[in-house]
């Protein structure tokens, strides 16, 4: 597991935090950026599924959105990740990642996660084969959502990447 630093906790997203987590986000330049009020709901709705790391004065510095697929209910689709631009190279980003499925490995409610990741994003695609690594899990890559099935024309392939199951 990834330790987090010393300087900050890991804790469930409250509604308060939508605002800080929205900037977080707007700010990251590589996200795509939802409306304000979807991460007030994302906050209030999957609190239990999403996890926020705080600095000294109970600020949000980073955070990792997520929820439990209907179809699989014990796969966890990690929605966003995104550290704040001061606390970049700690190595945070893993940390939260480790932290949350932690914590929901011990309630006993994952088996696996799911993310996409467009092709480039050299960042996140670290992040994700890192983790697979660290946990002992399978990697698996496909195309989930080809260019040409957004309206808006100009996004990148969403690749899915399936980590799981989970052996230890």
């Amino acid at each position: 597991m990834k330790e987090m630093p010393e300087d900050l906790r890991l804790d469930h997203p409250g509604v308060e935090d939508g605002a800080a987590i929205w900037r977080i986000a707007r700010d990251s330049r590589t996200l795509d950026l939802n409306s304000s009020y979807s991460y007030l709901l994302w906050c209030r709705d999957f609190a239990g599924t999403s996890v926020v790391a705080r600095d000294a004065g109970g600020e949000p510095v980073g955070f990792v959105t997520g929820y439990f697929r209907p179809e699989r209910p014990h796969t966890l689709v990690v929605w966003q990740v995104a550290v704040d631009a001061s606390q970049r190279g700690r190595g945070l980003a893993a940390a939260l990642l480790d932290g949350l499925t932690d914590r929901l490995r011990e309630k006993g409610r994952l088996d696996g996660i799911e993310t996409t990741i467009t092709p480039g994003n050299t960042p996140s695609e670290r992040l994700f084969t890192s983790y697979a690594k660290r946990h002992g899990a399978e990697l698996e890559r496909e195309v989930l959502f080809g260019a040409g099935l957004f309206p808006d024309g100009g996004h990148d392939p969403e690749v899915l990447y399936r980590i799981g199951p989970f052996t230890d």
